[in-house]
């Protein structure tokens, strides 16, 4: 059960070691376009009909009609990547459960964007989990978990990128130690590992536009790690003020700290030099390298300041 590329990782990864995958389950086909008249199927549903296994995509997950199509395949075991909240009489269906890839270190980072979250809290490691589903979100017994290390300027591609491929091999691996336990494997309570040191559990809960919307009036790290966890999708972004003209919504794709001090500068003012592209934070100026302008293409910012004189 899954929908985008992230879970096509872990099925992949079945298929290709001759587990016996007896169906998808996956998000209806979802309208793109202008008038939203092509329907456009998931990552997951593509692979599955590439390689010839049946797909399920319910609107409702309780629908009486989906539970008995999902019934008739007698699975003895559920793999979940990247979904959406399964009620219990589905989870529990099958003989051996449900379990969950998770792309954080649970119990750190329940939610639907943990990759994201991770990098903007500047964390330095997260990791996959896999875990049985219960009836709250990412709360159920864990059963593996794997690190995974997040370098300094790593951003959501790179992290993302990792963690499907740690994902895939967690899920064998649990899978093998459900079969030679014929059902059985050990899991613990999350609860168990929530040390006392640990200051607060993060959480990592949808982002929307409005979440992306950079505040400069933070320091220039935190602004730095608000712009990777971001990037590529869905992207930083702010409002640039022109003179005489309408603010232009940018995307910030990439940044760097400068150590440059901007303690007279306002946070949010812009500094040109040398073509370069500065913003003031509240400590520091931070420097724009890849961004990209309201229905214009990805550029760095040394082209945008050569091709956009808005700053004359």
């Amino acid at each position: 059960m899954g929908t985008p590329e992230f879970a096509v990782g872990t099925l992949r990864e079945l298929v290709e070691n001759n587990y016996n995958v007896v169906a998808v389950v996956t998000q209806p086909d979802k309208p793109v376009g202008r008038h939203g008249s092509v329907l456009r199927a998931s990552a997951v549903k593509e692979y599955a009909m590439s390689v010839g296994i049946p797909v399920l995509q319910p609107e409702k997950m309780k629908d009486p009609t989906f539970l008995t199509q999902l019934e008739s395949f007698h699975a003895d075991l559920q793999v979940v990547v990247a979904f959406r909240m399964l009620p219990e009489v589905v989870w529990a269906m099958p003989r051996f459960g449900t379990f969950n890839v998770h792309a954080a270190l649970l119990p750190q980072y329940r939610g639907a964007a943990p990759i994201n979250w991770a990098i903007i809290n500047g964390e330095d490691k997260t990791g996959v989990t896999t875990f049985f589903l219960d009836q709250e979100i990412d709360t159920g017994r864990i059963i593996l978990q794997k690190e995974f290390p997040i370098p300094e300027d790593a951003d959501v591609e790179y992290v993302y990128d990792g963690l499907m491929c740690l994902g895939a091999q967690i899920a064998v691996e649990t899978i093998q130690r459900i079969i030679e336990g014929n059902g059985y494997v050990e899991s613990i309570p999350q609860d168990r590992l929530i040390h006392p040191n640990i200051e607060k559990l993060h959480v990592a809960p949808k982002i929307y536009n409005e979440t992306c919307n950079i505040n400069w009036n933070q320091p220039a790290k935190s602004i730095y790690n608000f712009i990777r966890g971001l990037s590529p999708i869905p992207t930083a972004w702010f409002q640039l003020d022109i003179k005489g003209k309408s603010p232009i919504t940018m995307k910030v794709f990439k940044s760097k700290k400068t150590g440059m001090s901007c303690s007279s500068s306002e946070p949010g003012s812009i500094k040109i030099e040398k073509g370069h592209l500065y913003i003031a934070s509240s400590d520091e100026w931070l420097e724009l390298t890849d961004i990209q302008m309201a229905g214009k293409k990805r550029m760095s910012a040394k082209d945008f300041l050569n091709g956009f004189h808005v700053f004359n």
